[in-house]
């Protein structure tokens, strides 16, 4: 599996991004997929994750009521769904895949800047 996030850009605060990120390869249905961040000056922070059927997600308190992670395992791709952004939430935000078996994310895309002027 490959990944490739797109839709960062530059928005004013309390505004919305929708980030995607497309896979490539035949078995995306078969990754938990996550977003994370990481700001200037800090460590990289996961975001949101969501289970292989979608069952499941996990959102970091710091995004809770504000960012929603969805994903549609036909077009191979999930989504970040990013509202009621702070400039706080300023990052380059990352993709990423955890293989079956994997006990950590081990396939990463490229980063997207998003920032949130005040």
């Amino acid at each position: 599996v490959q990944l490739q996030a797109s839709g960062g850009g530059s928005v004013q605060t309390g505004g919305s991004l929708r980030l995607s990120c497309a896979a490539s390869g035949r078995t995306f249905g078969s990754y938990v997929m996550g977003w994370f961040r990481q700001a200037p000056g800090k460590e990289r922070e996961v975001v949101v994750s969501i289970g292989r059927s979608a069952g499941s997600t996990y959102q970091a308190d710091s995004v809770k009521g504000r960012f929603t992670i969805s994903r549609d395992n036909a077009k191979k791709t999930v989504y970040l769904q990013m509202n009621s952004l702070k400039p706080e939430d300023t990052a380059v935000y990352y993709c990423a895949a955890k293989s079956p078996g994997s006990w950590d994310y081990n396939i990463w895309g490229q980063g997207t800047l998003v920032t949130v002027s005040s």
